[in-house]
């Protein structure tokens, strides 16, 4: 049975898990009838082992271990391949070609084993916010401690949307943006560090700037009217791809806003910046450097919460047989990664999981997928 991978319904978000409440009050599915696993284990030699092996161990990474797993919930992920509705070929004709009899008896042998055992050094935990702290220290002679810059000109970091940032990296290094010695730090950073980074100043708290000395607030405040629409009230972003212009260095929105002319490439930015003057520029800086912003995001406690949220349906507490979800932990890491991935980017049918699934950023998905993987298998 080539690469049975069954769906991790696993959300990211849950909103709150609202569903929950009341799937607890929908009566519980009738049992399956007992499964030979004799027979089962008998298939698994023939078909299965070669990627999960006799004890429902993954073989290698990617493979997901199918060892003490639930027998409807593995019977319901293969009938969705079966469907197309998840993505294998080997698994969708196997599915197709074996009779319902091979499928309960070889599943039910895999959710008879008991649990695999791993070893919980093989998952160390990937930390964003403490991997994007020790990065910034690199960051902080330009931009500050904190990301609050005190040069005139340089753009603070703290509290600005996190997709925006790394967005803006990829510009820095790929020349779309004007760049300057210091940029060569960024080039040694992967996805995961650059995201890192980006999560550790965006959850970082904005100072609130003393009026500049050129450009009038009060004359620039009817020329952001348009500005809002995506930048949000008085330059608060709630687009985590749109950057905060509240609290910005003036020197900076006023060069950016400029460099719409001539090197930065925004359809709309270009349209709009195309009739105004020097002084309306200074005037909109002027008038956005000195508003309140707020941190974009909670980086220290993000995964913890979201952790928090996904033991609801996930933990070991909770009696997840009505609901036919996965038991994740000591899963393979790099199956949840692949897992939570194809439900984010919606390569994955929808599930009353994925409903509530919103999309996280790779190194926040890293993050937990690393932390179920390092639990011990059935203990949560």
């Amino acid at each position: 049975m080539k690469h049975l991978i069954f769906a991790a319904a696993f959300s990211l978000a849950l909103i709150g898990c609202a569903d929950r409440d009341k799937s607890a009050a929908t009566p519980a599915p009738a049992p399956l009838p007992a499964a030979d696993v004799n027979a089962g284990k008998g298939l698994a030699e023939l078909q299965c082992k070669g990627c999960h092996g006799l004890d429902g161990r993954g073989t290698a990474p990617g493979i997901p271990h199918l060892a003490a797993q639930q027998e409807r919930y593995l019977i319901e992920s293969i009938k969705a391949y079966e469907e197309g509705k998840r993505t294998h070929a080997a698994l969708r004709d196997m599915a197709g070609q074996m009779s319902e009899t091979d499928l309960h008896n070889v599943l039910g042998y895999y959710a008879s084993l008991p649990p695999v055992a791993t070893a919980l050094t093989a998952a160390p935990l990937f930390l964003p916010y403490e991997n994007g702290k020790a990065l910034a220290a690199a960051c902080t002679k330009c931009h500050g401690e904190d990301g609050n810059t005190t040069k005139p000109g340089v753009p603070s970091l703290a509290g600005q949307q996190s997709h925006y940032l790394v967005v803006a990296v990829q510009e820095y290094l790929s020349g779309l943006r004007k760049t300057d010695p210091m940029h060569s730090l960024l080039r040694p950073l992967s996805k995961l560090d650059a995201e890192s980074v980006a999560l550790y100043f965006a959850s970082q708290t904005p100072a609130q700037r003393a009026a500049p000395s050129v450009g009038d607030p009060s004359a620039g405040e009817p020329l952001t009217a348009v500005c809002g629409g995506c930048h949000g009230s008085h330059g608060v972003s709630t687009d985590a791809a749109t950057p905060n212009l509240a609290g910005q260095d003036a020197r900076y929105l006023v060069n950016s806003l400029k460099a719409y002319r001539k090197t930065r490439r925004h359809e709309g930015m270009e349209a709009y910046v195309g009739d105004l003057s020097q002084q309306d520029f200074e005037n909109i800086a002027a008038f956005y450097s000195i508003q309140k912003s707020r941190p974009a995001e909670n980086g220290q406690t993000i995964v913890q919460d979201l952790i928090d949220k996904c033991d609801r349906c996930h933990g070991a507490s909770v009696d997840n047989a009505s609901m036919s979800v996965p038991h994740i932990s000591g899963q393979d890491k790099d199956y949840l990664i692949m897992a939570l991935r194809a439900y984010r980017d919606d390569r994955r049918a929808s599930s009353m999981m994925h409903n509530m699934s919103l999309p996280y950023s790779d190194s926040i998905i890293e993050s937990v997928a690393s932390f179920y993987a390092s639990q011990p298998a059935g203990n949560r």
